[in-house]
């Protein structure tokens, strides 16, 4: 790991880092000092690849869509050649810049891993992928330092959602991304322990994301969220680098995270490694372009689709509680004005997938968005809770299960199932299918050969010396 000379160090003030750290910053921060590549089993380290490779195929994906267009041009303003890439392009800005951009870009077309764990508050784990990855490039590091950063941040991401039980609901999930980007661009840097807990408590303190961000009718921020909480995750990393002290006592102080966000008292599970599984392999990796309480409406609809509209009478939808709760009820599921409403509704890609045969990021452009006959089917559709389905959720392991029927004009009924097959969210993807989907994803953007080119570097990261390679093989053409 390449440590940056001349940085500013509190290991001369032994006491006032003592003052700065609570038990959860320890736990932390020791585990993010210690953790080595060669801890790491090979599972593992194939596992990590493979999200690499899913993570950077959802940002090419995204990266023509308005808000990513808009993060571009703000950095765009912010020119850094020692910095790092802005990815598909050749424009380099400040690295919390480039966490902001490419972490909000990698979020936008909605193809990004998914944690789905009983208990768990769940999200969006690979929200801190890209920015380690900037943190990573602006460090020159390796790919096995690249490799070690993302379980790490995986770890913490995870590791928080599976204890934060959100009580009324008013926190955001990427609070755990911010968390995660700082711990995993602290150890690109090579920061000290010191250093460490202090990145640790400017990425807690000063960066609370509220659940607003994805609550009624959504805005184009809801992925930039992603951005914002990468942003600040590698900043925070950057000020410690530099020599900022964070506050004292982050999560247990008299005004800390614990008692006025998670407004609980927290306690972390023991961290992967040492017989203890990393928390990354359980991350889910999405197959299709739309939330994932979503996926298994459109699994099950596809088994019947395609359908003409006005073939339809009606369609009723039976899917697990968390689902309905989540994407099934509120005015709004049956009136998305916006692509980040519809594809968190499931009236809106029942229809769409009934109508078209499946889902994709076609899906929710302003033609499709607006298409009067898919509004007129979206209100033909009932979400309804299943109760077995819901016991299956919250077990392990966990089963996404939907069960589509519909009703013809003509009285015919047609039943899609989905869930607890080959086909259920939670079963692993082969190489072949990573594969598959980084082609359908960017081949239109960087062409078929770049495409190939990419995936055997990415494949081989962990022999790659120098990470600032990979951001000119993913270069729009």
């Amino acid at each position: 790991m390449n440590k940056p000379a001349e940085i500013p160090s509190t290991q001369n003030q032994p006491a006032l880092a003592a003052r700065a750290v609570d038990s959860i910053q320890q736990q932390l921060t020791d585990y993010a000092c210690n953790l080595r590549f060669e801890d790491l089993p090979p599972e593992v380290v194939h596992t990590t690849k493979l999200r690499v490779i899913d993570t950077l195929g959802s940002l090419i994906g995204g990266f023509f869509a308005e808000p990513c267009r808009i993060a571009r041009d703000i950095a765009a303003a912010m020119p850094n050649p020692a910095g790092a890439t802005v990815i598909g392009t050749r424009m380099k800005t400040s690295p919390e810049m480039a966490a902001y951009v490419n972490g909000a870009t990698a979020r936008y077309v909605e193809m990004n891993d998914i944690y789905h764990w009983p208990g768990a508050f769940g999200g969006h784990p690979s929200d801190v992928l890209t920015p380690i990855l900037a943190a990573a490039e602006h460090a020159q590091v390796s790919g096995r330092d690249l490799i070690t950063g993302v379980v790490l941040g995986y770890e913490v991401y995870q590791r928080f959602s599976d204890i934060f039980k959100n009580v009324g609901m008013g926190f955001d999930h990427t609070n755990f991304a911010c968390l995660g980007s700082a711990l995993g661009a602290a150890k690109m840097f090579g920061l000290s322990r010191e250093q460490t807990a202090h990145a640790i408590s400017m990425a807690a303190v000063p960066n609370v994301i509220l659940r607003q961000v994805r609550a009624d009718h959504y805005s184009m921020y809801k992925a930039v969220s992603s951005g914002h909480a990468g942003r600040a995750g590698v900043f925070a990393a950057i000020l410690a680098r530099a020599g900022m002290e964070g506050p004292h006592l982050p999560f247990e102080g008299k005004a800390g995270w614990c008692g006025h966000v998670a407004r609980d008292t927290l306690k972390l599970q023991a961290l992967g490694g040492k017989g203890v599984e990393f928390r990354i392999m359980q991350a889910l990796v999405k197959p299709r372009a739309s939330c994932g309480t979503t996926i298994s409406s459109i699994m099950a609809t596809e088994k019947i689709a395609p359908l003409h509209a006005k073939d339809v009478k009606k369609i009723t939808v039976e899917v697990y509680q968390k689902a309905k709760e989540r994407v099934g009820t509120g005015e709004h599921r049956w009136n998305p004005d916006t692509r980040e409403t519809a594809d968190h509704s499931i009236p809106y890609v029942v229809a769409a997938t009934l109508m078209d045969g499946t889902i994709t990021p076609r899906s929710f452009n302003d033609k499709n968005l607006w298409n009067p006959e898919l509004r007129a089917l979206i209100h033909k559709i009932d979400v309804v809770t299943n109760d077995e389905f819901t016991k299956a959720y919250v077990k392990v392991p966990v089963e996404h299960r939907t069960r589509v029927t519909v009703l013809t004009n003509s009285g015919e009924t047609l039943v899609g199932e989905a869930g607890g097959d080959a086909d259920d969210l939670n079963m692993p993807k082969s190489d072949a299918m990573i594969d598959d989907k980084f082609r359908a994803l960017c081949e239109d953007s960087i062409g078929g050969k770049s495409v190939s080119a990419a995936l055997d570097m990415l494949w081989a990261l962990d022999k790659m010396q120098n990470v600032s390679a990979l951001p000119p093989a993913l270069v729009i053409a």
